[in-house]
């Protein structure tokens, strides 16, 4: 929370936990209704579209999380080294607040609002005239308000509550109290109530502003520079139209520059630019992977299990042996995982830890339980020890532990590497 919580701090359905997505229960009923007894031709596709965008964004979220775990494990161009405390997962575990918020308000303005319903696949006009207001009245208006926020009265009741979070994930992006997501769709609605009113509106146009302002904001905050030098050397003008994770990165850390949402132009028009801001980017994309000092060697155990991994579920990861309801849903990403990990066929670094100045890594053999159990896979499992244990070495790990499956099945390699415990 906001050191000092202000008015409307809370989301309305905090109340209903892991049930709020029960709020959207009448919309979804009544679309079943109306696809069951109309006809084809007189369906509301707008509507009809308004759920699996819901769950296109939860997804397209998720990948940005498990990328940004994935790769500030490895350490390579790593921005911020300070850790992820506990509170600030138990902060940004709702993340999902703001989807469920903006599908009650588009199920809302489907229903209620002239031109909104029946909308077109494609309109060009719509989508220039989107393009146009996010550069313009959007980013400018949202740098002022953005300034505001760093006031110490909003500041306090407000916005330190996104600033608690020192070294970002892409979910930091949307951690907000409601009053400020309020605030936040009112600037983002511009372009897309202008593209209603004007009768140029489409699907596409809605559908890919929301998506292009979820990527630029997960890119934003993911903690590792992913942007490489040559796009701004190609066309030097981008530098002001288009944000790094670096570039926001120090917005979090000195608080009071790069205040831009995603154009530094107006940081640079009105003297917010952090001074640092080439020089950390220039150090973050320079950055190698991280030597570990430890290295855990375990492996997958069910093809459930990689949801439990550190850059799954957050929810799933601290209740490791408890199924969810919904894992059936899955199953197509679990089936693509398993084909994944076949294909790619190498050990892969699950997660970072720091003691001190002890830094360990935990690393994953891509097999499962029952392939352990197969002896046609045994060797291609023990190679895959076995050039991982030598992987371990060759960074300079002074320790390496084998997860007991490991140390089971491969006595022979345990035996002949003297730096196993």
């Amino acid at each position: 929370m906001a050191s000092k919580p202000g008015f409307l701090s809370d989301w309305p359905w905090k109340p209903l936990g892991s049930f709020k997505y029960i709020i959207l229960a009448p919309w979804i009923t009544e679309t079943i209704h109306s696809v069951m007894v109309k006809d084809a031709k007189e369906w509301d596709y707008a509507n009809l579209v308004i759920v699996p965008f819901m769950f296109w964004r939860m997804l397209h979220n998720q990948i940005w999380i498990s990328l940004s775990r994935y790769r500030t494990a490895k350490g390579a161009n790593r921005i911020v080294d300070k850790g992820i405390e506990f509170d600030q997962v138990d902060r940004e575990r709702n993340w999902d607040d703001q989807i469920l918020f903006n599908g009650i308000l588009f199920c809302l303005a489907n229903k209620y609002m002239p031109g909104a319903a029946h909308l077109p696949i494609w309109r060009t006009d719509g989508v220039i005239i989107t393009m146009l207001l996010h550069a313009g009245p959007v980013e400018f208006l949202y740098y002022w308000l953005h300034r505001a926020l760093h006031h110490h009265y909003l500041y306090s009741r407000y916005h330190s509550h996104h600033h608690s979070s020192i070294a970002t994930e892409p979910i930091t992006s949307v951690i907000h109290p409601f009053a400020e997501h309020i605030a936040y769709f009112l600037l983002f609605s511009i372009p897309m109530l202008t593209m209603v009113l004007t009768g140029t509106g489409s699907i596409v146009a809605l559908a890919g502003y929301i998506t292009y302002i979820d990527l630029m904001n997960n890119m934003g905050h993911c903690n590792f520079e992913l942007i490489p030098n040559w796009v701004f050397s190609a066309f030097p003008p981008l530098k002001y139209l288009m944000y790094t994770p670096s570039f926001h990165s120090l917005h979090h850390t000195q608080f009071r520059t790069n205040y831009s949402l995603f154009m530094p132009i107006y940081d640079y028009m009105y003297g917010t630019v952090d001074k640092s801001s080439d020089t950390l980017y220039e150090n973050s994309l320079k950055r190698k992977e991280e030597t570990p000092n430890v290295v855990h060697l375990t492996h997958l155990t069910t093809p459930e299990s990689i949801y439990h991994l550190h850059f799954g579920f957050a929810s799933l990861a601290s209740k490791p042996y408890s199924p969810a309801w919904y894992m059936w849903l899955l199953w197509p990403v679990t089936l693509w995982s398993m084909v994944v990990t076949w294909i790619y066929g190498r050990t892969f670094v699950a997660e970072r830890n720091r003691f001190d100045k002890i830094t360990l890594q935990t690393w994953v053999i891509p097999k499962y339980k029952v392939q352990y159990h197969s002896k046609r896979q045994k060797e291609s499992i023990e190679n895959l020890i076995e050039e991982a244990v030598l992987e371990a070495d060759g960074k300079g790990a002074g320790v390496l532990s084998l997860g007991l499956m490991n140390q089971a099945s491969f006595p022979r390699i345990i035996s002949r590497c003297d730096r196993v415990v």
